[in-house]
């Protein structure tokens, strides 16, 4: 069928003023590989030098767009939005090219942003999340993603440690957080992406409906700034992640060409979280640096029946979920779907439990490739497109990194044996590391152990080469493929008077695979209220004071917490006790 963009309401004219030219869609022409695709996977694979300057926008997307100019690669549209009520965004390479440089201009000129500045998106998932994604890359700005369930207080701290001079979110997330943006005291600029004017706040709707589409790609270096995501420790508040234009930029070749097994041709729907990092992996550079199409469906909520609708009615060739997402969707039943465009799936952001991938393959006849990585890392290991897939390994490493298994002193352990996992850095570093976690040199030096850089995950390689997942060194809670700090939820509840101490661990749940549980000491005051009443309210209470998903799910109230002689709180012999019932 012809390439067509659906306008309704809402969609402003700004996103649409392009159209695309009239082609056969997803047509028979077929490209395996491409020149693109391919020159970049020779870097990961140490064949060839990382170049000195790197732009993800003008080296890899503004290629796409030539070759698609001149008939060169297949009419699959670059980006294509779905929603429920019907409405549809397409953009082929051409165009979402001229909306990012008018998003550029924008960012340069209304917000008044340089290269090197850093902005914080919290949007959840509208066109203009990708949008801003490729401008911050064209004008050289750091981009922030952040998740839409992120409260007041988990803003503002961000934008403080991040001294970010720009703050963009959704017209329905504005008004929540504008109370806390006064006391920011690097912001310049504030926007807003929705309908509608706010008193101090520019709307990029209407800013983009008037910009200019000539902008000149700033020239970036390989090792330049270019992401921060926030990651959850076990002590102290969430680490800034600094990426490099290189590390993400072509460290996702290798991965989007053999994990996700992409070319031209292909559409891939990944459904993370704009705020997650698994979006940058699989709805940006991993399908981008191959020319495939990003899918995108708003998916408000996490619903089995519309995931299964969307992928029988749309040509969608790659699906990637977190196992928690297929654990719903095999409890929901996929063999009364035909999935006539599927052909790969692929999964991350926590251990598959094997029974889940035979339902899986059962239902729809495909296997589920399971990968693993971090947000410091790009994909460390993942069962890559022909190889065996032994159920429940996270596969075997993916170029460049040297997997290995090592002890508490950085000795590399014989197969079979339990260790951490680790990547080699020393002597060389591979280019797809992070740069460092911003501002803290004590936490980027203890990621070093001898010439490995740790991943602080437990787990065992087998002669084989495959790597098997045992478990977290320390006590990140990992629910749904949200990982969750204990400490963040920790702070919550003593905010609480009825809380005198508090322990949050890590407990079993056959949905999520864990939940957060709180093991809680009364303050005296609170020892003869209704248990069933006060858990309510401190359930309520974690949600008003950090993000909803970190709310305990089960809560305990306990005489006293199992402590070390220093007074450290052993949240291992809680956990323990958790996972053994």
């Amino acid at each position: 069928f012809i390439m067509r963009t659906f306008i309704k309401s809402w969609i402003p004219q700004c996103l649409w003023i392009l159209r695309s030219p009239s082609r056969t869609f997803h047509g028979n022409s077929r490209l395996f590989t491409s020149e693109i695709a391919s020159h970049y996977v020779s870097i990961n694979q140490g064949k060839k030098q990382l170049p000195e300057y790197f732009n993800f926008a003008s080296d890899v997307l503004d290629e796409w767009a030539r070759l698609e100019k001149d008939g060169k690669k297949p009419a699959n549209p670059a980006f294509w939005w779905v929603n429920d009520e019907g409405e549809e965004v397409k953009w082929s390479f051409e165009e979402l090219g001229s909306l990012s440089r008018k998003a550029a201009n924008v960012l340069s000129e209304a917000c008044g942003l340089q290269k090197g500045d850093r902005v914080v998106v919290v949007l959840p998932r509208v066109p203009e999340w990708w949008i801003l994604n490729v401008a911050c890359m064209r004008a050289g700005i750091v981009f922030f993603p952040g998740t839409s369930q992120l409260t007041a207080k988990d803003i503002s701290y961000r934008l403080q440690a991040s001294k970010a001079k720009c703050f963009i979110t959704s017209d329905t997330l504005a008004p929540a957080v504008e109370p806390v943006l006064s006391g920011s005291q690097f912001l310049k600029s504030k926007v807003i992406v929705g309908q509608g004017s706010r008193d101090g706040w520019l709307n990029l709707r209407e800013l983009l409906a008037v910009a200019s589409a000539d902008h000149k790609c700033v020239k970036t270096r390989s090792q330049d700034p270019m992401l921060i995501y926030f990651t959850s420790g076990t002590t102290g508040f969430p680490k800034m992640v600094l990426h490099s234009h290189s590390s993400y930029g072509i460290g996702f070749a290798t991965t989007g060409r053999y994990w996700m097994n992409l070319t031209p041709s292909d559409i891939m729907w990944n459904t993370s979280d704009t705020g997650w990092v698994k979006a940058a992996w699989g709805s940006v550079f991993g399908p981008w640096i191959c020319g495939s199409c990003v899918f995108v469906h708003n998916l408000p909520q996490f619903k089995p029946e519309v995931v299964a609708e969307t992928l029988s009615r749309y040509p969608i060739n790659t699906f990637c979920t977190a196992p928690t997402g297929f654990r719903m969707l095999v409890q929901h039943d996929m063999s009364s779907y035909k999935f006539t465009s599927l052909k790969h799936c692929l999964s991350g952001g926590e251990a598959l439990h094997p029974e889940v991938l035979a339902k899986w393959k059962i239902q729809t006849g495909l296997d589920i490739h399971e990968g693993y990585g971090q947000t410091e890392t790009v994909t460390i290991c993942a069962n890559l497109k022909g190889m065996k897939i032994k159920p429940g390994s996270l596969g075997k490493a993916v170029p460049p990194y040297d997997v290995q298994i090592v002890d508490d002193h950085g000795a590399v352990v014989p197969a079979g044996e339990e260790g951490t996992i680790a990547v080699r850095v020393r002597p060389t570093r591979p280019f797809c590391m992070f740069i460092e976690y911003l501002d803290n040199p004590k936490k980027t030096a203890a990621t070093l152990r001898g010439d490995f850089y740790v991943t602080g995950d437990r787990g065992v390689m087998d002669k084989e080469g495959y790597v098997w997942f045992v478990g977290r060194d320390d006590d990140i809670i990992n629910s749904a493929g949200y990982r969750i700090g204990p400490f963040e939820v920790e702070s919550a509840l003593i905010q609480h008077p009825a809380v005198a101490d508090v322990a949050v661990v890590s407990s079993p749940d056959p949905v999520r695979g864990e939940v957060v549980k709180a093991f809680i000491v009364l303050a005296p005051a609170f020892v003869s209220h209704d248990k069933e009443k006060l858990t309510l309210e401190l359930q309520q209470h974690v949600k008003k004071v950090t993000a909803p998903y970190k709310y305990p799910r089960k809560v305990e109230f306990v005489q006293d917490l199992p402590k070390t002689t220093t007074g450290k709180i052993q949240r291992k012999v809680l956990k323990n006790k958790e996972w053994a019932k």
